[in-house]
């Protein structure tokens, strides 16, 4: 393809990711205010968190009812036009994934095209790990959080404050939950090798939770550390995974004769082959 090819390939792409955010769009507009079947509505679902706040701190602006407060014309409107954008996002991941996949398929050899459909799954699937463990981590921060103030304070939410608050929530859990794909992605074209990894892993860790610290909005100490614990755990299995994969690496290398970057006492896979000690 030529450029003037490449450039209409990608504008095409484009039109076609950007139509599909905006028919998710629409669609999380509309969910915002009804249910779907035995689904609720996506602004309880959003309100959810803070409905479970307890009464008192929170204030009941009209008996019985769970609403967030509105201070400025359209707010309402600009939040649920904010949330079913980002759920839109959501819903139509899948298609405009697919169409910067499609994009850069062209260019890529068969076992990268594949590694990268495992990886577009994989991402999509721990994005929605992340989202849900926010989604059941901000109750828990919001109650600390207001709990600080005693009796001396009550609790009404501004409707555009909090569902800010919720989202970057939703979002930094969800992008955290990357991080095991791109330690594994840098390990397997040798960036990242494991015997770093084994010699920075205290210092990253330490990272992890000055991360989760800064990263977190609000100062409750749940976020965070459910932040920090995630990923320290997800870090430890991306480890284990760059220690399997150089292993066998190392394995193919004496295998082939040739000297492993670093030693790990690996036994070769048929000891009939050339010894290393021989190769210069």
């Amino acid at each position: 393809m030529t450029l003037r090819d490449h450039l209409y390939e990608l504008k095409h792409r484009l039109g076609l990711a950007l139509l599909a955010l905006f028919v998710g769009c629409v669609l999380g507009f509309l969910w915002f205010q009804w249910r779907v079947g035995p689904v609720p509505s996506l602004g309880s679902l959003m309100t959810g968190p803070y409905c479970e706040l307890s009464s008192p701190p929170r204030v009941e602006l009209e008996p019985g009812k769970c609403q967030l407060l509105q201070t400025q014309p359209f707010e309402a409107f600009l939040v649920q036009f904010k949330v079913g954008l980002a759920a839109g996002a959501v819903f139509t991941s899948p298609f405009w994934l697919y169409q910067i996949w499609a994009f850069i398929t062209p260019g890529l050899y068969d076992n990268e095209r594949k590694f990268t459909r495992v990886f577009v799954v994989l991402a999509s699937f721990l994005f929605l790990c992340g989202a849900l463990l926010a989604y059941y981590v901000v109750p828990k921060g919001l109650q600390v959080l207001v709990s600080f103030g005693g009796d001396q304070f009550a609790t009404t939410l501004v409707a555009n404050e909090y569902i800010s608050f919720v989202l970057v929530m939703l979002l930094i859990f969800g992008v955290s939950f990357e991080l095991p794909l791109l330690i594994t992605m840098l390990n397997r074209i040798g960036m990242l090798p494991y015997r770093n990894l084994k010699k920075w892993r205290r210092g990253l860790i330490f990272t992890l939770f000055v991360f989760a610290a800064i990263a977190t909005p609000g100062t409750d100490p749940i976020g965070m550390l459910a932040l920090a614990g995630a990923m320290t755990v997800l870090f430890e299995v991306a480890v284990q995974i760059a220690r399997i994969h150089d292993r066998k690496k190392d394995r193919e290398a004496i295998a082939d004769g040739w000297r492993p970057d670093e030693d790990y006492d690996v036994e070769p896979a048929n000891s009939g082959k050339a010894n290393v000690d021989d190769v210069t």
